[in-house]
This record gives C-alpha cells, sequence and structure tokens, in this order.
C-alpha cells in the first residue's frame, strides 16, 4: 500500500530540519514512527504495532562506518 498526503509547511520544514540534524533517521523510519506511536497512544495493542513503538523509542543510532 502506498500513501501520499499534502503535509502543512510548518510540519514538513519541521520533519526536514529534524532528519538533517539525526542522519540515522529518514521520512520512512519518521512515518512509522509516528504513525506507531500515534496509534498505541489511542490503545492500539496490536504486536506489530507495539514492536514499532518500541522500536522507535529504544533503536540505537546506526554508527556510520568511516
Amino acid at each position: 500500500m502506498s500513501v501520499e498526503n499534502q503535509f502543512p509547511a510548518d510540519l514538513f520544514d519541521a520533519m526536514v530540519g529534524f532528519i538533517e540534524q539525526h542522519p540515522q533517521w529518514d521520512q520512512y523510519r519518521l512515518m512509522q514512527s509516528a504513525l506507531a506511536g500515534f496509534l498505541f497512544q489511542q490503545g492500539c495493542q496490536d504486536k506489530p504495532v507495539v514492536r514499532h513503538y518500541l522500536d522507535g523509542l529504544f533503536r540505537k543510532p546506526e554508527i556510520a562506518a568511516h
């Protein structure tokens, strides 16, 4: 499934700024984490959603190879 959405400019700018400051994140990881967090906070207890939510909270930054 593909999802297309128009973001308000201020949210899009904030997302771009976050990704620039945190290179271990990309737009897909950020959106997955945000959606899982929203669903979890709304009471969703499906195991895959909870796993994505917890991965977003506790995933360690990937160390770039030099």
